[in-house]
């Protein structure tokens, strides 16, 4: 018997036989939930009315987009996601989904997200998923990923780019106010994956992943935070004053915007010996912060939008 038909007898049957749970995977499905949170405040924060059925289908559309991204993302990943733990588990490298299967699907959704789209809203917003679509398979995954320390800083526009989507969705045309969420999406994501790879850089380095933690080391990756934390939270407070903006946006700035601050000023006064002694407890801590502060900004955001039409939203 041959190395080869050992191991396929000794493999597991679920190798063979994927379920549903294990295609849905494919789809990134907690990068999606934010990508359709973003894209419904994005849709929701437009100044007019959209019909429930289009808003529905347009969200739907934008959310299955952004699951063929991921689809997309873990076929070209699969090598260095078989290498890294946090991934290794993935539907690929587990054995479970085979690459060319995880292709066929990306491919086949982001076709029928973005024509869907355009039939559903208008073409601009098909075209702008399309684009998004690209930018994170070609630019970042494909090209910035691998190259370049950068790679989170630039390749973060790709998921900063749901709630544009959804406010051209809902109103066909760009002003100032969805780049600003755009904006706020773009300057937290360095600082957000940045005190991830704080605590698994080991990860990216076993990967090959140019991640700034393997290029330039932690205590580079910790000044980088706090300035980007200080850019993110001038931008944050200065939306408060925007269209989309109002007291409660404000309030809710202020303080995550202050814990924030606080968490990455902590992080840059620490040193490596620090981290190993509780396990990188503040590092985690910031993490854990980053996703309650994207969330509750944009949570903010859909109150404002929500109250306007009771005279209650904004500075009005």
């Amino acid at each position: 018997m041959t190395d080869a038909s050992i191991n396929a007898s000794t493999a597991p049957a679920q190798a063979d036989e994927a379920g549903f749970g294990d295609y849905f995977a494919l789809l990134k499905p907690r990068v999606m939930s934010l990508v359709v949170f973003t894209a419904l405040v994005g849709l929701l924060a437009a100044p007019v009315s959209v019909h429930p059925i289009v808003g529905f289908c347009a969200i739907l559309f934008i959310a299955i987009g952004g699951g063929a991204s991921g689809a997309l993302n873990m076929w070209w990943d699969a090598d260095i996601d078989r290498v890294m733990k946090r991934t290794k588990r993935r539907p690929i490298p587990s054995g479970k989904v085979d690459e060319g299967e995880a292709l066929a699907l990306g491919l086949a959704l982001s076709g029928l997200s973005v024509i869907m789209l355009g039939l559903a809203t208008n073409w601009f917003a098909g075209a702008f998923l399309a684009f998004t679509i690209f930018f994170y398979v070609v630019i970042y995954t494909m090209w910035l990923k691998r190259t370049t320390p950068q790679n989170i800083v630039i390749g973060g526009a790709a998921g900063a780019f749901p709630p544009v989507i959804g406010w051209v969705a809902a109103t066909g045309s760009m002003t100032l106010e969805p780049w600003l969420m755009f904006a706020l999406t773009f300057m937290w994501t360095p600082p957000h994956f940045w005190a991830l790879a704080l605590f698994m850089r080991s990860d990216y380095d076993d990967a090959g992943v140019p991640m700034l933690t393997v290029t330039h080391g932690r205590r580079a990756t910790r000044t980088h935070i706090l300035i980007y934390t200080v850019l993110l939270a001038l931008l944050a407070i200065g939306t408060g004053f925007s269209g989309i903006g109002g007291p409660i946006y404000l309030a809710v700035a202020l303080i995550l915007n202050a814990l924030f601050l606080r968490g990455a000023w902590q992080i840059s006064r620490r040193t490596e010996a620090d981290s190993e002694a509780d396990n990188f407890k503040v590092e985690r801590s910031f993490f854990k912060l980053s996703l309650l502060y994207l969330f509750m900004h944009f949570g903010a955001i859909l109150v404002e939008a929500l109250l306007k039409p009771y005279g209650l939203g904004g500075w009005s």
